[in-house]
């Protein structure tokens, strides 16, 4: 399995959904996404963004404000 590395840090909502939207997209199924946000609320967004598009989150960390979010394409 792939991985491809996603920086939305300084970046408000909904600009990282956005991102991880259009780099989905792009990813065949099995590629894992990790993406690193700085915006508050990008554990709320990711968590419901993987459930609406029906993907996976597979590990989520926040460490000084900085979170970490991998996302596996299941579909």
């Amino acid at each position: 399995m792939s991985n491809v590395d996603l920086d939305c840090k300084g970046l408000n909502c909904p600009m990282p959904i956005v991102k991880i939207s259009r780099a989905m997209k792009e990813l065949q199924t099995g590629v894992t996404l990790t993406v690193t946000a700085s915006d508050p609320s990008f554990k709320a967004d990711v968590e419901a963004w993987v459930r609406k598009m029906n993907q996976k989150l597979t590990s989520f960390t926040d460490t000084a404000g900085i979170q970490t979010a991998v996302i596996e394409k299941i579909s």
